[in-house]
Formats: C-alpha cells, sequence, structure tokens
C-alpha cells in the first residue's frame, strides 16, 4: 500500500479505511499499543497489535527507535489522548534499535546530553517541533520576499572582501601547513594559492546584494555565513545563516518598514502552519523552568510572546535616547550593569539591549542613528557627521535579531571612510564602481536566521537551533 504521512491522517479522520503508516516506534505498551512517529508532526499515531495476531518474535522487535511499517485499518480510538488508531493486519520491522544500546530511551534527555549524541537529536519531540518550525520560517522569507517581486541572489560562500571590516575571518588557502611559498619580505605569497589572492569564507553577502540592487531594485540573499570569533557563548556560532535584503531608492524609514513587516509575517506564519510545535515546545519550556526562580522564568508563554509581537508596533527611538534611558536606569545606577553606560559613544550590550526591550518598553524595539565610530565603514554618515543611519531590531530574549542600515552612496565621502578605517580601494574598486555609475540611495538589513529560530521555539541556546552547530572546539560530522 502507498504510505500515509502520520499529519494528514490525523487532519482526516476518515475511519473505516485501510492505511499504511511508516515511521519509529516510540513506546509500545501493554505488548501490543505502538506509538508510531514519522517526523511529520509532534504528534504519534497508536496501532493496535492483537495479541493473538503477531508471534513473539515480532514483538521483542517492536522496541522504541525501531523503524516500522503499519498496514491496518483506522478506527476511532477507544483511549484517551487520540481521536484515532490503528488496527494493525501487518507489521514489517525495517531496521531495529537494541534497547541495550539505543540512547534515546523514553525519558527525560538534559540539552547537554543530547548535544553529545547530535547525530541522533533530530528523532526527539523538542528536535522535531524544532526543525519543523526552523522549515516553516525558512519557507516564510522566501515567500515574503517572493510575493514582493524580490530577486533571491546566491552569494559567493568564498571571497575576498571582508564585509565587516572585522578581520574575523576564516582563511581559504590549498597551501600545505608549514609549507606556504613566502614573497621577499617574507609574507605568504597569495599570488600562487589557488585563487591567486587571498581568501576567505564570507561573513556578509550584504556587498554582493548592493550590486544586485543597483540594477534589479530589490534583492535578498539567504546563505550560510561564517565568524573565526572564539566565543563559547549560547548565542554564537562560527557558521550560520543569515537573511540579508538589498533595496534601491530607499531610506532608513522604508528599511525599518521592511523588516517589521518581514518579522511579522515570519512570527504569523510560524503560529498558522506549526501550532502543535509551538504549543509542544510552550509546554516544554513552563516545565523546564519551574525550578527557577521567578525573576529569571520568561515573562510570558511562548506563543503568548509571538502574538504579542504580532499585535504590537515596535517601538522606534535614537541611540541618544535609548542611552539617556540606559543611563538613568536603575540598573546602571545601582552599577548592577556588567558594562556600565557612562557617556554617548558606548557600544551596546546584549544586556543593554534587553533592558530596553523587556524592562522600559516591554516590546520590540529598533534602534537608530549610532556612533559612526562603532559601525561599519558602509553606513551612510548623517548630517550631524557624528552618527550614521544604523538601525538595530532588539527582540526580548534574544537582544539584537536584525542589524541594517542605508548604505553611503556618495563616492567621496565612501571612499574616504574605506581610507580612515585602512580598507584599500583599490582592492574594493568593484564596490566603488556602483557610488561611480548610477549610484542612488539604497539601505538593507541582516536577519541572523538562527537567532530567529530561538524566538519562534524559546530555546536558550544558539547551537540546539541549527542542526549541525559549528563553534569553537566542534565540527562534528
Amino acid at each position: 500500500m502507498k504510505r500515509t504521512k502520520i499529519k494528514a491522517l490525523l487532519a482526516s479522520q476518515e475511519t473505516g479505511q485501510q492505511v499504511c503508516v511508516k515511521g519509529w516506534v516510540r513506546s509500545f505498551r501493554n505488548n501490543q499499543f505502538i506509538a508510531i512517529n514519522d517526523g511529520s508532526t509532534v504528534k504519534t499515531i497508536q496501532a493496535v497489535a492483537a495479541l493473538d495476531k503477531f508471534d513473539d518474535a515480532t514483538r521483542k522487535r517492536l522496541t522504541v527507535g525501531a523503524a516500522v511499517g503499519i498496514v491496518g485499518e483506522l478506527v476511532e480510538s477507544q483511549g484517551k489522548g487520540q481521536s484515532v488508531e490503528i488496527v494493525a493486519n501487518e507489521i514489517t520491522i525495517y531496521g531495529d534499535a537494541d534497547p541495550e544500546k539505543y540512547p534515546l530511551q523514553p525519558k527525560k534527555h538534559s540539552m547537554e546530553f543530547l548535544r553529545e549524541i547530535s547525530h541522533l537529536r533530530f528523532r526527539t519531540n523538542t528536535f522535531g517541533a524544532i526543525f519543523r518550525i526552523r522549515h516553516a520560517a525558512a519557507f516564510a522569507i522566501h515567500q515574503f520576499f517572493n510575493d514582493k517581486g524580490f530577486v533571491y541572489l546566491h552569494s559567493p560562500i568564498i571571497t575576498g572582501s571582508d564585509a565587516e571590516g572585522a578581520g574575523e575571518m576564516f582563511r581559504v588557502t590549498t597551501f600545505e601547513p608549514n609549507e606556504a611559498p613566502l614573497t621577499e619580505d617574507g609574507k605568504i605569497d597569495y599570488k600562487k594559492d589557488f585563487f591567486g589572492k587571498e581568501t576567505n569564507l564570507t561573513v556578509s553577502g550584504q556587498l554582493e546584494a548592493e550590486l544586485g540592487a543597483l540594477a534589479f531594485s530589490d534583492v535578498y540573499t539567504f546563505g550560510p555565513t561564517f565568524r573565526a570569533e572564539n566565543s563559547n557563548t549560547s548565542r554564537h556560532l562560527a557558521e550560520f545563516w543569515m537573511i540579508e535584503p538589498e533595496i534601491a531608492f530607499a531610506g532608513l524609514q522604508e528599511n525599518m518598514d521592511l523588516a517589521e513587516e518581514m518579522l511579522k509575517y515570519i512570527v504569523k506564519y510560524a503560529l498558522e502552519h506549526c501550532a502543535d510545535d509551538i504549543e509542544f515546545l510552550e509546554k516544554r519550556l513552563l516545565d523546564e523552568e519551574k525550578s527557577k526562580p521567578m525573576a529569571e522564568r520568561s515573562p510570558m508563554p511562548l506563543k503568548e510572546k509571538l502574538e504579542f509581537c504580532l499585535d504590537n508596533d515596535f517601538v522606534r527611538l535614537t541611540y541618544t535616547e535609548a542611552i539617556e534611558i540606559l543611563r538613568n536606569s536603575k540598573p546602571n545606577k545601582k552599577k548592577k550593569f556588567k558594562f556600565p553606560i557612562d557617556e554617548w559613544g558606548a557600544d551596546l550590550q546584549s544586556e543593554h539591549e534587553r533592558y530596553l526591550v523587556e524592562k522600559h518598553f516591554k516590546k520590540p524595539v529598533i534602534l537608530t542613528d549610532y556612533p559612526a565610530s562603532i559601525k561599519a565603514f558602509y553606513m551612510r554618515l548623517n548630517e550631524d557627521e557624528k552618527t550614521v543611519a544604523a538601525m538595530d531590531i532588539l527582540f526580548p530574549g534574544i537582544g539584537e535579531i536584525v542589524g541594517g542600515s542605508v548604505r553611503e552612496e556618495r563616492y567621496e565621502v565612501l571612499k574616504g571612510k574605506m581610507e580612515a578605517q585602512d580598507i584599500s580601494p583599490e582592492e574594493m574598486s568593484w564596490y566603488l564602481d556602483t557610488r561611480r555609475f548610477g549610484t542612488c540611495p539604497h539601505a538593507g538589513y541582516g536577519l541572523g536566521f538562527a537567532r530567529m529560530i530561538l524566538f519562534l521555539t524559546g530555546m536558550g541556546n544558539i547551537r540546539d537551533v541549527i542542526p549541525f552547530p559549528r563553534t569553537p572546539g566542534n565540527a562534528g560530522f
């Protein structure tokens, strides 16, 4: 028989038909009740294996984790917790799972333990829910931009430029360690390397997206980016995915409007299409936080938090206004901030961002007009010549989730900023050409996809919302 996915079967409720499901055993109770999950939903379907129908040898193989196929009649369930079940006529066991060795037995497992066996963690309810939501969010992003007429560009993963000017990059080379050819002054001669120049893994697709925007008007990239930053925190990864739209003939207002609309679209799509998974993760979070002090618990349940973001306009204020709020805040006056706010020009940390969102405004916040000295070279200098037309969007529980700006479209200003930051105008001549030929006001931003999934799922560690996390000392698979 043709296989039917469990999600479709639970939705149809058409009893009396012969059905075939295939999946993995989650539990086998009383030697006859098999709970099966196939990954299409967080829910399982129960199959009843009558005691007089299947031999003991078959029953012994119906262990947790075994891959099975069940053919039988879909009937109304007599038990609690499900509306339908399958009366099994045929059972096929495709793959055994020795209960003495299979580590995912039906009990509570810590996130730390599951990271140790991350090749199997997809099989748990928690990670099944997380990655179905991740899929839905990725689809929603593509649908959002497609419906708006944006062109999807694939920016290069190997690049010769450092978009951020940060210098924290992974080098790409074919030279053997300790055998790289040297120039006369003792430096590595990258002219003899594979690409004929020094190259690295990209930190951003933004600069290439700008090239596209100045031809197609509206473009976006969605791909992997890399940071060789030795940060072992719950918010940092060495490899992560970024969504980076770029819009021509646009300023800061249009940029903020697009980002807010996109974020709300993703949240709405997840609420509508992942209701069961969000409900499951909400219950998981509530259960996990029972042992925490009230001050450390989430301010609202997961679904309520997501709906709250939809129902409220994001607060918009300047960096200067935010500094005044932070400087006069109780945590700052009582020296409870790890990084005290003393004067204008301070680079805001996560604790400051979360205070603004979670304590002061209790809404998502968009901060604008940051000091030029703490922002990247490509951001447009404001008329005060002290600040740039930048924006960061801050979310509860996350801090910064989006960073963007109006791009400096004036050739001489951009060239001067590059020289001031020791970025070679010659090496970036291709970028400067966009300002020499048909330049126009344009803007864009980057959304860290993993941080978006943290927000949608309520998870606390970014390593748990990406399938194969790359962090300092860890590059499994």
